[in-house]
């Protein structure tokens, strides 16, 4: 591990948890969608994390070294997807959304479900911000030992 990939690899989280973020604002925004773009209720989205390698030479070596495994270089969005979870029915016979027995079609979104995992997002984009100060300090403290 080089000198600088502690800041990469915290430096990739927090890239990661700040598009969950933005994700679950989004699903937040749109909990009460009935009608998106596509005629039916906003559905709700989540992303999708992997491990990211180690680039350049030193994680090919590394990589080869380790008999093939792949050298943890933080992590990447894969993607953003559609949650699969069925819409809400509600009943409300005076919305003008409502079909012939009075039910509302809405979001498949819980916004204590969403709330929760903000907290979540939150806190862990404040472990990465941590990571990469103490990786600062250290390296700081390292050449100051140098001088």
């Amino acid at each position: 591990m080089g000198l600088f990939d502690a800041i990469g690899i915290a430096g990739s989280g927090l890239t990661a948890e700040r598009v969950r973020m933005d994700v679950t604002a989004e699903n937040l925004a749109n909990a009460d969608t009935t009608k998106a773009a596509n005629g039916q209720p906003y559905q709700r989205q989540e992303v999708v994390l992997g491990q990211a390698e180690a680039g350049g030479f030193s994680g090919a070596l590394a990589g080869e070294l380790r008999q093939g495994q792949p050298t943890p270089g933080g992590v990447r969005v894969e993607g953003i997807v559609a949650d699969a979870t069925p819409d809400q029915q509600v009943y409300d016979p005076g919305n003008p959304e409502a079909d012939a027995q009075g039910y509302v079609k809405m979001p498949n979104i819980s916004t204590v479900t969403e709330m929760t995992d903000l907290i979540s997002e939150s806190e862990s984009y404040q472990s990465d911000v941590t990571a990469m100060q103490t990786a600062k300090s250290m390296f700081t403290d390292t050449l100051e030992v140098l001088k």
